[in-house]
């Protein structure tokens, strides 16, 4: 399908799509037609532009109007540019080889594709071409937008909240699309917007310095020289009686001081170094970016050609005479206000400067929408956990923010790098990490502690850890997080997340496994995954949809999460607090198998066979307990030390000092509470079942090898033989 015609006085250019009606309904339905709109631009020589609506009438465009957008992310761009005969070596000008590569030139057609993939924002198509000997140059610029989010919204916000958190992370370099920015007085200058803004800026600047060279300012500036009395022009006060006493000697020479022009200004002397400063500079980072695999030839070409002048302006002899730069001891209105040397002084200001993304005159590249979104979610869940807790920001403790990679850009750490912690009064609630991976490596520094994966490495994207004390002390318990900037599609009005995500979800619970240390035995460790993806629809359909359920079922779904969507925001924050207000025994109750849980046809490899001396301080009915009658056991303990783990304990046999074992209970479930109680200040509540009387009572302390006549099962076996459970008190 032909979208856009664009009739040159020396060519004719085709955009098409093959499937454009699909992705312009996808992006209705998921970001409203309003807002699907592109701002057209392009150079002179334009005849017409025109694109065809959706409903198949033809609309001329004006260079610079608003129009319906035509080009969205991971869609494919067929283009053809019909030259006349005069035309010769036509290309495609993209700063990215492989896009230059997409194109070939061929009897006076230029023909190739264009996708953009996740990248969103403002685009050029560059042409040159030749006609003659003169080297000309076309440029068609539009916007790139999202079929999931509305670019001029939502982007936005994304951007916004990443750079409040993390300053500079969300920019990047060699993008298909770009975004206008404003230089910041404060901050600092980060080599990309020091780069970005120099680009722009090049052309002005290097012509400044030529024409100052050529109209320098100067100064007059005076020397002493010794001249003969009839070439004296004017004669001096301080010369009269000498000149008097020597009136009969025509060779005799008399000291003055003349006035002569000199380069040596305090202007001049800035204008050398911010020239040898930005040469420096522009030097450093061609051979930086000269590195990167995808930069194209014409590019490099450009880069080598403004070096070349930078450093011949250097080189020029007119600086032979001007000295090194001290500072400014005062402002110069000749620097603020004479021509060439105020572009000078603006470029050399701006370079130092910050940026703000706001629609300036300077471009600037982002990271890849997929890429920002993932990032974004990592920052939402981290204020949502925050804001649960009551934690101030100022509170929250980051491992370590930011890391760089590649050429410019900063990328956010990963594993411990990026960890998060939530403290309130000096104790561990809380921890987020952002893309461990996890791997048969243990305790990786990309990974996180405890955490090992036996077979293939595995990456979840965003990793929630709520340390509980109830149980035991420092008990955590792992959720997993997934960003996913896709939409598989939409069902009951409600957008559904990607079926593969959620299959992920159950491998990452599956591989992930925890171990106390080298030697213990592996536990299951992630409780639940969830998908995050930029998904719509009503609150109250999205709570009714498959993919919303299945986390009660079992603890895998999906939610919906866009920026300035609060309604669906609040099931994320709802779900979190929910775990976080949830006891111990209840989350374990509710897990699908979890470490401290276990089979009722299976005993656990490290369970507890605890010989129990009950306290009548806090058991009610103690007879009742020794004779079997009882539903709950009560433990009193002092504090939280290190212990078994109260999850393991499978059997208790209740004991009284002096008395006997009369036989055991099956623990159903264990919970633990704090009470206003001096001596027990921590009570443990074993729910008990399946009373199993010994064949003959047993005296606590006797040798254990005695009580083998006693067993008349595997569990009276092992409760009276196995070594290493038999504990009391714990």
């Amino acid at each position: 399908m032909e979208l856009l015609t664009i009739e040159h006085q020396d060519f004719t250019m085709s955009i098409e799509c093959g499937k454009f009606d699909a992705i312009w309904h996808k992006a209705v339905r998921n970001v409203g037609a309003g807002n699907l709109t592109s701002t057209y631009s392009w150079s002179d020589g334009v005849a017409s532009v025109v694109r065809l609506d959706e409903d198949g009438t033809s609309r001329e465009i004006a260079n610079g109007e608003t129009q319906a957008a035509v080009f969205f992310d991971n869609a494919e761009y067929p283009i053809w540019v019909d030259f006349k005969n005069y035309v010769s070596n036509a290309r495609f000008g993209s700063i990215l080889q492989g896009d230059n590569e997409n194109f070939s030139f061929r009897r006076g057609i230029l023909a190739g594709f264009l996708n953009y993939g996740n990248d969103i924002g403002k685009s050029e198509i560059l042409i040159d071409y030749t006609v003659g000997t003169e080297i000309r140059h076309f440029r068609f610029g539009f916007d790139v937008l999202s079929t999931k989010l509305n670019y001029h919204e939502h982007w936005r916000k994304i951007i916004e909240d990443i750079e409040s958190e993390y300053r500079m992370l969300s920019l990047d370099y060699m993008k298909r699309t770009f975004h206008g920015f404003s230089p910041d007085p404060e901050g600092e200058t980060p080599e990309l917007v020091w780069w970005s803004i120099f680009a722009g800026e090049q052309t002005k600047f290097v012509n400044a310095v030529k024409s100052i060279i050529e109209r320098p300012r100067h100064r007059l500036h005076g020397i002493e020289t010794y001249v003969r009395a009839d070439k004296l022009t004017r004669i001096p006060i301080a010369i009269e009686n000498e000149l008097a006493e020597h009136r009969k000697e025509p060779a005799h020479l008399y000291m003055v001081e003349q006035q002569v022009q000199s380069n040596d200004t305090q202007e001049n002397r800035f204008l050398k170094h911010a020239l040898g400063q930005i040469a420096a500079k522009y030097e450093s980072l061609k051979r930086r970016i000269e590195a990167i695999k995808g930069a194209s030839d014409p590019f490099k070409e450009e880069m080598k050609a403004m070096l070349d002048t930078l450093t011949h302006l250097q080189r020029n002899p007119f600086f032979r005479t001007v000295g090194r730069f001290k500072g400014m001891n005062q402002e110069s209105l000749i620097l603020q206000k004479a021509s060439g040397y105020s572009q000078v002084y603006r470029t050399w200001n701006l370079l130092r400067r910050a940026y703000s993304l706001n629609d300036g005159i300077y471009r600037l590249q982002s990271k890849d929408i997929a890429t920002l979104y993932e990032i974004w979610c990592f920052i939402e869940v981290s204020h949502i956990v925050r804001d649960l807790l009551g934690i101030k920001p100022e509170d929250v403790d980051h491992r370590n923010r930011m890391e760089m990679n590649g050429t410019f850009t900063w990328e956010l750490g990963k594993g411990e790098h990026s960890r998060i912690l939530f403290k309130k009064d000096d104790v561990e609630l809380a921890e987020l990490v952002y893309n461990p991976k996890h791997t048969d490596k243990e305790n990786d520094t990309i990974s996180m502690d405890r955490l090992v994966v036996p077979t293939v490495a595995q990456k979840p994207d965003i990793v929630l850890q709520l340390t509980k004390h109830d149980l035991q002390k420092d008990m955590k318990m792992t959720y997993l997080f997934d960003a996913k900037y896709r939409i598989e599609g939409r069902v009951n009005g409600v957008d559904t997340p990607p079926e593969d995500a959620i299959n992920q979800m159950h491998r990452y619970r599956d591989a992930i496994y925890y171990k106390e240390n080298k030697d213990a035995a592996l536990k299951k460790e992630v409780i639940g995954g969830y998908i995050l993806f930029p998904g719509d629809g009503q609150k109250a359909e999205v709570e009714v949809s498959k993919f919303y359920k299945t986390i009660d079922e079992v603890n895998i779904g999906a939610f919906p999460l866009r920026p300035k969507d609060k309604e669906n925001r609040d099931l994320l924050v709802q779900f979190i607090e929910s775990l976080i207000g949830k006891a111990s025994t209840e989350i374990l109750d509710d897990s699908i198998p979890q470490k401290g849980l276990y089979y009722t046809s299976e005993e656990p490899k490290d369970a507890v066979y605890m010989i129990l001396t009950l306290d009548t301080e806090v058991n009610e009915d103690v007879n009742a307990v020794l004779e079997g009658k009882a539903g709950t056991i009560i433990m009193g303990r002092k504090g939280m030390e290190e212990t078994k783990d109260i999850q393991t304990v499978r059997y208790i046999a209740p004991i009284i000092p002096g008395g006997h074992i009369e036989g055991y209970y099956k623990v159903v479930k264990a919970n633990l509470t704090h009470v206003d109680n001096e001596k027990y200040p921590i009570r443990i509540k074993f729910d008990v079942s399946d009373w199993k009387e010994l064949a003959q009572p047993a005296k606590f302390g006797m040798a254990r090898a005695a009580y083998r006549g006693f067993c008349k099962t595997r569990e009276e076996f092992f409760l009276h033989c196995k070594e290493q459970v038999i504990i009391d008190n714990i």
